[in-house]
Parts: structure tokens; sequence; C-alpha cells
């Protein structure tokens, strides 16, 4: 009984967390501004990682770039972040946010960057207009700012969709099932 209420406990504290992770700034347009810095400091050290990927970026009808702060303790985690979607030919940027649930064997905490090339204004249009749900990781990391290590990876979700995962720092260890929902935040968008 005492582990199920520490659980229960703990996963109140996330979601209050989640909810509580939003770009810094006072105003809109302060954390406007935070999200497009998260952005390019995103695709820059992706760029020096993955020198590949820039190319595959600016072929893209147009990519996403998400900051995601999440948490494991063992058979529950979750997290949530920001980021912004940006349509390469016409330039138009979405905000959005993003939220997580884990359920599967982990522990730790992590700051991750994912970025999400589109390979059609179908996929874009999907991604940003209806958002996405989806799921199953693996993943080990161990960083500190410049110290540590940490597997940058890249998957196909499918013929249309590409994504890159960075880990900025933490330390994580997990293997589960992940729900992930990406929506458009109506308070940043003009």
């Amino acid at each position: 009984m005492k582990r199920l209420l520490l659980l229960i406990l703990f996963a109140a504290v996330l979601f209050s967390l989640s909810a509580c992770l939003a770009p810094s700034g006072n105003t809109l347009e302060q954390r406007r501004e935070a999200i497009e810095r998260m952005e390019r400091e995103t695709l820059s050290q992706l760029y020096n990682q993955r020198p590949t990927a820039e190319t595959v970026v600016s072929k893209a009808a147009g990519y996403a770039v998400f900051s995601n702060v999440n948490a494991q303790f063992f058979m529950l985690g979750g997290g949530g972040g920001y980021g912004v979607a940006v349509n390469r030919s016409s330039g138009q940027k979405t905000f959005m946010k993003m939220a997580q649930i884990d359920l599967g064997f982990g522990l730790g905490v992590q700051d991750i960057r994912v970025v999400f090339v589109f390979h059609s204004e179908r996929a874009l249009n999907n991604f940003v207009y209806n958002g996405w749900e989806f799921g199953a990781q693996a993943d080990a990391a161990a960083k500190a700012r410049e110290k540590g290590a940490a597997i940058t990876g890249e998957v196909s979700i499918d013929a249309e969709t590409s994504m890159y995962t960075m880990t900025e720092s933490g330390l994580m260890a997990k293997i589960n099932l992940a729900g992930t929902k990406y929506w458009r935040d109506d308070n940043l968008n003009y």
C-alpha cells in the first residue's frame, strides 16, 4: 500500500511539473524568442553531431524542434516540453507543446531535444494540425553539460518523417512504452 501511495504521489508531482515546463520569459514574445533560440541551438548541435542532417533538413518540407524533460521512477514516468514546427517553403512557425507518459522499467531524469523532419507538406500539416501520439523506447544516457555519453539517434518514423534525438543532460536508463502527444500552443501562436 505504501509503495502504491508513493507511485501515485510521484505521478501527481510529475504531471504537475510537466505542466509547468514552459519556455522562459514573462511575455509571449519572450517565450517565442526562447523557443526560437532553443530551435537554433538544437539544430546547430545536431548539424555538429550529424553533418548529414543539415542536408536532410534543408531538403525537407518542414521540421519541428522540441525540448523535453522526462523522469522515470521504476514503473512510472512522464514529462513535458515545448517546441516549434517550421514550414520551410512559407517560413510559417507554429509553436507547440508536448507531454509524455511512460510505463515500464527505468530510473532517472533527462533533458532531451527532438528534431522531426517532414519530407512532405502533408506530413508536416498532419503533425501541426492533428498532433501525434506514439511510443516504445529504450534509452540510456549519462550526461552533464559537456561530460558524459549519450546516444544521438536517427529514426525513420515512416516514409515521410524522420526523427533525431539528442540528450542534453541527465542520467537515465529505461525500457518502456511511452505515450507522447504533441499539440499547438494556442497562447503562443498569432
